[in-house]
């Protein structure tokens, strides 16, 4: 059992997260369009500080800033001028 940077998780578990959070967000870039992706990661995060409720939870709150990166780091880049 290897050494991972979460103490809870082995290298395994956490390379099948990664995975798994890699694949959902190809996932999301493909079929949902480029405003929503934005609107999704703000519910998402709006979602995680209701993290009391049973269903929601803190795990929303990563999720829904990597889903609004995938628009938001574009833009900057493209106001900045560069590629």
């Amino acid at each position: 059992m290897g050494k991972s940077r979460i103490p809870f998780l082995s290298d395994a578990e956490l390379s099948r997260w990664k995975t798994r959070a890699r694949r959902f967000l190809v996932r999301v870039r493909q079929v949902v369009p480029p405003g929503g992706r934005l609107v999704l990661g703000v519910l998402l995060m709006m979602g995680g500080l209701l993290a009391f409720l049973p269903v929601l939870g803190l795990w929303m709150l990563p999720l829904g800033l990597a889903v609004a990166s995938l628009d938001v780091v574009p833009a900057l880049r493209w106001l900045r001028g560069g590629r």
